[in-house]
């Protein structure tokens, strides 16, 4: 099936930052941020985003792609370290190609699961790599076999869900009005994401800055968007919130319900309330909290993103009942067939699958990205790559709109209203 694999080094949709050094005060600088970083691996707080291009070809001339990319604060939250490409990519060549050219090829999900067992010096592959090579092995079945990878993921997993558009959550930045005007004007199912990342600039020490902004943006929704539109409100806080109040889970939760009331008739979701520094804690904190809102009859979703990581993580926040939903962050957890399965895990236990990523990935991973959603019919998908909106919708919101259509023509049973 495989006559040759090789590579390409390119640039991701952003940048890498040193999420650690930015909560302790990183000040910017343009678009640039002064100060020392603080996470292995950096060498400056802010810096150029980084990917591999994986290429197959195939026996029939064809080329199957895909790419190895990280998420923007990588190292952070119990990740990976940062992602560097020249020095991952003789893992490829050492490793991963001779895999790739040498096993048999079974099924899609075999071969995720053997390309996550392979070592290098003792040690798995880094994420990124995982990430990318998956794609390309899905990419490889669907080009063998002339079908979607939409196809490809329901044929593996005997999924028949019926097929629809997914929910796009778009991420404005720090450009958190502009941006947010730019999503009402395209009707974007979900938004802002507004990146809270800083208590006194963004958050205020008792909440104050995000009350005022989402009094602006719910306004701001009525004023652009009209009687009949309606997206929900998600905004992360990178553990923000818990710094404010620290960390009482009363004062939290009242917050998170004057936030509600603030938003009505707008759902809202909040990602990230609190960041504990350790999975254990952060299930512990966060189930406390959901269930103090539960208590107090507070209808705001608690979104999971740190300390989240793999599949396993996935699996112990959800049955803490920690969480309303789960930001399955695609290039953490590896081989895409990782994301596959927390989606559906998710749906099986009635929880949000949010699946995300990061605006530091690239098109071609985005657009997998979107093959994996409408297969699993996740509840909402993160427009990626970037930060500008525009770009990362109209990638994720085309591919997805082609891909309906073309299965339609096919004659699956598809809504694409």
């Amino acid at each position: 099936m495989i006559k040759d694999a090789f590579y390409s080094i390119g640039l991701s949709g952003f940048y890498f930052d040193d999420q650690r050094a930015i909560k302790a005060g990183a000040k910017e600088d343009g678009f640039a941020y002064r100060g020392v970083p603080l996470t292995s691996g950096y060498e400056a707080v802010r810096q150029k985003g980084e990917s591999i291009s994986v290429m197959l070809f195939l026996d029939d001339g064809q080329i199957a792609f895909g790419d190895c990319a990280a998420i923007q604060y990588s190292g952070a939250g119990g990740r990976e370290p940062l992602f560097k490409a020249r020095d991952l990519a003789k893992d490829l060549e050492k490793v991963v190609f001779p895999f790739l050219m040498n096993e048999k090829w079974s099924s899609f999900r075999e071969m995720c699961q053997k390309l996550e067992d392979l070592r290098v010096n003792g040690k798995k592959l880094h994420t990124a790599i995982r990430y990318g090579v998956s794609q390309v092995i899905l990419d490889t079945f669907a080009k063998y076999y002339k079908k979607t990878m939409t196809e490809i993921i329901r044929d593996e997993y005997s999924l028949n869900f019926e097929i629809k558009k997914v929910p796009i959550f778009a991420q404005s930045g720090d450009e958190r009005y502009i941006n947010a005007d730019k999503m009402i004007l395209k009707r974007v199912d979900v938004l802002p994401h507004a990146l809270i990342n800083n208590v006194e600039t963004k958050l205020g020490w008792r909440g104050e800055k995000l009350i005022e902004y989402l009094g602006w943006l719910k306004e701001r929704v009525r004023i652009l968007g009209g009687d009949n539109y309606y997206p929900v409100f998600h905004i992360d806080v990178y553990g923000t919130i818990g710094i404010a109040f620290q960390y009482n889970v009363d004062e939290i939760a009242e917050y998170l319900g004057r936030l509600e009331k603030i938003c009505y008739p707008y759902k809202l979701r909040i990602e990230g309330p609190v960041d504990m520094e350790s999975k254990e804690l952060q299930i512990e904190f966060l189930s406390k909290l959901r269930k103090k809102l539960k208590e107090k009859g507070i209808k705001v979703d608690i979104v999971a993103d740190e300390w989240c990581n793999s599949l396993n993580d996935i699996k112990d926040f959800i049955k803490a009942e920690a969480v309303d939903m789960i930001q399955i962050k695609t290039p953490v957890l590896g081989s895409i067939h990782n994301s596959i399965e927390a989606v559906l895990y998710c749906k099986e236990n009635n929880i949000g699958a949010y699946l995300g990523g990061s605006c530091n990935e690239t098109d071609r991973s985005a657009q997998v990205s979107v093959h994996v959603a409408l297969a699993t019919q996740a509840d909402q998908i993160l427009a990626k790559p970037g930060m500008g909106v525009d770009e990362g919708l109209m990638i994720v919101y085309n591919e997805m709109i082609r891909t309906l259509r073309i299965l339609k023509r096919k004659g699956l049973n598809v809504i694409d209203d």
